[in-house]
């Protein structure tokens, strides 16, 4: 369905009248991409912005590769030299840096387990604890699994 509106405008020429189609201008396409011909003063600082922002990634890929460079050249050096590895950003020892975070994790979580086994224990021991259940008699019987586990990492 259309109106009776939307139906005029429809059948109305899209020339002036008398203008024939021959020598009328053809419409003007959508400027090229990339030139800056026909932008708003502000569609023209936006370009510049992203090309800013363009420009200064480039130049922070180039510094981090340059700093892998520099680190590859360091670790060489003390591999054929002998000495000790040099410590990373991270703060661990190259590969290591990973592993020890997993490591201190696991540590906190053991100990933590621990500390909640004593509680228990000592709420036994005192009678605040009557009747314990299943899981907390088993929580009470790992104990010394868990102190074997936590001697482990920290060693």
């Amino acid at each position: 369905y259309e109106n009776k509106y939307v139906k005029f405008f429809r059948s109305k020429p899209e020339l002036p009248p008398g203008l024939s189609p021959d020598t009328a201008p053809s419409r003007p396409t959508a400027p090229p991409q990339g030139s800056e011909q026909g932008l708003s003063k502000a569609a023209k600082r936006n370009l510049k912005r992203k090309e800013k922002r363009k420009q200064q990634q480039e130049k922070a890929t180039e510094q981090q590769q340059q700093e892998k460079a520099t680190e590859q050249q360091q670790e060489k050096a003390t591999d054929g030299a002998g000495g000790t590895p040099v410590p990373t950003e991270e703060g661990g020892q190259g590969d290591n840096a990973g592993g020890s975070s997993e490591r201190s994790r696991r540590i906190k979580s053991l100990r933590k387990k621990l500390r909640q086994v004593e509680e228990l224990q000592q709420r036994l021991e005192s009678g605040g604890l009557p009747q314990p259940t299943k899981e907390q008699l088993e929580k009470l019987g790992r104990r010394k699994a868990l102190e074997e586990e936590l001697r482990g990492l920290e060693v």
